[in-house]
């Protein structure tokens, strides 16, 4: 009896011992949130742990330029395949990088024509030199090489996020700035893809500035980044969204050194 009520006693202690301590330093990892967010990546996490089933994804099409491709976009996108799907927001889905370089770019439109097709072109002809119409066939171009280059399966089913930063290269000119995102999501919106926009107010204050109600841009959902915090997060998503009509729906937050978003109500 006696030896019977040690081993008890030595039991319990070992259990309460591990009740405290949680379970094995391999397993454990950065508190998760108390309902459900969703994370998202690019070519900076490739080769990393990424978190099991985050409730949505989005994953960065490019290697940080807009004219490039994520090296490890097929891995991420398997990945992203597996989100639960339990917000308002698509169970993945796609941001691509955005920019304006003009003349001093790798490659700069010289006419309303790419890949073939004849593009209408609300601010005139390219082959003419006007600048903004160019800066349009150039966001027109680069949107048509993300949904046809680097990948993606299935580009016309996919929402597509416009990553909007003051680190890539952009014109002094801010209505050049926004003839290009207008192209981007034209030709998105041309296969029937859904477009939003990723920023913060000042960098788009920086770089597009004020956009005309009657733009191509004008109500497309907004993802804002900044916050700190859930909590951060989740006051943002009553934020003015970054065009006339638009709507902030993605709030971004940085949590165990990741980007998390809250899907906003």
């Amino acid at each position: 009896m006696a030896a019977s009520m040690l081993k008890l006693v030595l039991s319990l202690a070992t259990a309460g011992a591990l009740a405290l301590l949680g379970s094995s330093p391999a397993a454990a990892g950065p508190p998760r949130p108390s309902e459900p967010v969703g994370v998202d990546v690019s070519w900076p996490q490739c080769g990393k742990a990424l978190p099991d089933k985050p409730a949505f994804a989005i994953v960065g099409v490019n290697n940080g330029l807009a004219n490039t491709t994520n090296p490890c976009l097929a891995d991420q996108l398997a990945w992203a395949a597996n989100s639960t799907g339990t917000t308002s927001q698509p169970a993945a889905a796609l941001y691509v990088n955005t920019a304006n370089p003009g003349t001093a770019g790798s490659w700069w439109p010289t006419s309303n024509t790419y890949m073939d097709v004849v593009v209408e072109n609300p601010y005139g002809d390219c082959a003419s030199g006007d600048f903004r119409a160019c800066s349009y066939m150039y966001g027109y171009a680069k949107a048509y090489d993300d949904a046809n280059l680097r990948g993606v399966d299935n580009p016309g089913g996919q929402f597509w996020w416009l990553d909007v930063e003051t680190g890539n290269s952009w014109q002094t000119d801010k209505a050049a700035n926004v003839a290009d995102l207008e192209g981007m999501a034209a030709y998105f919106t041309s296969i029937n893809a859904e477009v939003g926009i990723y920023s913060t107010g000042s960098q788009w204050g920086q770089v597009a500035g004020a956009v005309p109600s009657e733009s191509e841009l004008a109500g497309l959902p907004s993802w804002l980044a900044g916050a700190r915090s859930l909590k951060g997060a989740k006051s943002n998503c009553s934020l003015a969204g970054l065009t006339p009509g638009s709507r902030v729906s993605v709030t971004q937050f940085i949590s165990g050194g990741l980007d998390h978003d809250y899907a906003c109500p």
